[in-house]
């Protein structure tokens, strides 16, 4: 038995059961990715400000077998918070469950309400003295909960890991309406399986994630950033092996950015200063932090002069303030904005081997330029091998003159990055349009593993239907 469409049958006990503010207007935000490539529909929109007015949504959902999208800020690439076709589910949105609930500097852990902005979780840990060590440029729209149910990772995975490393327990509602009061500040707790790694990166697809407890860290006193020009993609990876070798886990983040990048940046943000006169082909942004700041400043020089003794750079900038630190990280936080006044034909999240990187970037660049003169803007996360490969149009056409090769590009993409080992998706999940592709080039074993999973948790079908499996998988 499929699902229903929100009807007078749900809806009349929901007004029972709920506050009328918790009633939405369906404004088009809710309706809409950011791209405005995918646009959904609902039956109703509620924003609840309660876990167990979360609950009582969710029975009622269940009871009446129709489907619950979860919705966090909404700045998700990937459709998971929108559902385009179908019948009309209940759109459930976290932004009134805003509140930290509890901070213990003893456990280094800060329980929120999912809600929550991941820049307010940000500025609640600074204020203590300690440091949640996310960092999207995204962080003041998206929230906390939308970034662990897709485990967003980031510019600091080198050092601290994506989201689920920095989760220790979540409470979350369940497709019966049952609450996991599962809020821990443990950071051991072997006690059979661990609900909370299941749901982390499950898109609710499982259940909603109505709060959670998060790891702090001491953050480092001294934080300095290098901006470095490197003759190519394949420098730049023996400038990281160097770097690790020489710095370690001093190293947060190595970011690479292409000339494309720059000339985005000056086409679109002409007031946003860029760090070199002449833009370079490429160059890596490196963040690094410390207690001793004479010393990791030596450190970072003597790395970067041996570099450019053998060759792997060509010219580099050392922050010599925070504000001037910061100026660099503006210009690598503002890249994805300038992608989106140009307007991509295709954009790509994915992963392959650090060291194989260099491979692909030659390869894709060269299967892509084959079909049509597409201008290229790769940049993203060198340290942990996540790109951002997005293909744009030449100087002065649209997009629109593409659309009949927008299939061909993701697949010359994706066929070469499964060729190489890597991942279609590495940090923005699968939701509604990687749906095909994660039964493409996943493991068969895998997805029935998933299937069953969901089948197992979820037997009516109802959380967030249509994200990650494209159909009811029961």
């Amino acid at each position: 038995m499929g699902l229903n469409s929100v009807s007078e049958a749900l809806l009349g006990p929901l007004r029972a059961a709920l506050a009328p503010d918790v009633f939405r207007p369906a404004v088009p935000r809710y309706l809409q990715e950011p791209r405005g490539r995918m646009k959904g529909q609902a039956g109703v929109i509620l924003a609840p400000t309660t876990t167990n007015d979360v609950a009582t949504i969710v029975q009622h959902c269940f009871e009446a077998r129709v489907g619950v999208v979860p919705y966090g800020g909404g700045t998700g690439l990937v459709g998971g918070q929108v559902c385009e076709s179908g019948p009309t589910p209940v759109i459930l949105s976290l932004e009134r469950m805003n509140s930290v609930r509890g901070l213990s500097l003893d456990d280094d852990v800060l329980t929120v309400d999912a809600g929550v902005l991941l820049a307010d979780v940000r500025g609640a840990a600074q204020k203590a003295g300690r440091l949640f060590a996310l960092s999207l440029a995204s962080e003041g729209s998206c929230q906390i909960g939308g970034n662990l149910a897709t485990n967003a990772g980031g510019i600091q995975v080198l050092r601290y890991g994506s989201a689920r490393d920095l989760c220790l327990g979540v409470e979350a509602v369940m497709p019966d309406g049952s609450i996991l009061n599962g809020l821990s500040r443990l950071h051991k707790d072997n006690t059979g399986y661990d609900l909370r790694d299941l749901l982390i990166g499950s898109e609710g697809t499982l259940g909603v994630i109505t709060g959670a407890s998060l790891r702090l860290v001491a953050p480092p006193k001294h934080s300095i950033s290098a901006f470095v020009q490197v003759p190519d993609p394949t420098q730049a990876v023996a400038l990281l092996g160097l770097c690790k070798d020489a710095i370690g886990d001093s190293i947060y983040a190595f970011e690479l950015i292409s000339g494309r990048g720059f000339e985005f940046l000056r086409e679109t943000q002409a007031a946003l200063r860029l760090p070199f006169a002449l833009d370079p082909a490429w160059s890596v942004l490196i963040d690094a932090g410390g207690d001793d700041e004479i010393a990791l400043s030596a450190r970072i020089e003597s790395v970067l002069a041996a570099a450019h003794q053998s060759g792997l750079v060509m010219d580099a900038l050392i922050s010599q303030s925070e504000s001037q630190r910061d100026a660099f990280w503006q210009v690598r936080e503002s890249i994805p904005e300038a992608n989106r006044k140009i307007g991509s034909i295709y954009s790509h999240d994915i992963s392959v081997p650090v060291g194989r990187i260099p491979e692909f970037i030659a390869r894709a660049d060269k299967a892509l330029l084959g079909l049509a003169p597409f201008r290229i803007n790769c940049f993203g996360h060198l340290g942990d091998g996540n790109l951002h490969y997005n293909v744009f149009p030449e100087t002065g056409r649209a997009r629109r003159d593409y659309d009949g090769l927008r299939d061909t590009i993701k697949e010359t993409v994706y066929e070469l990055v499964h060729e190489l080992e890597g991942s279609i998706s590495a940090e923005h999940g699968i939701g509604r349009l990687k749906t095909g592709d994660l039964n493409r080039y996943s493991d068969p074993t895998k997805i029935k593993a998933m299937r069953s999973i969901k089948a197992a948790i979820d037997p009516r079908g109802i959380m967030n239907p249509g994200a990650i499996f494209g159909s009811e998988p029961n």
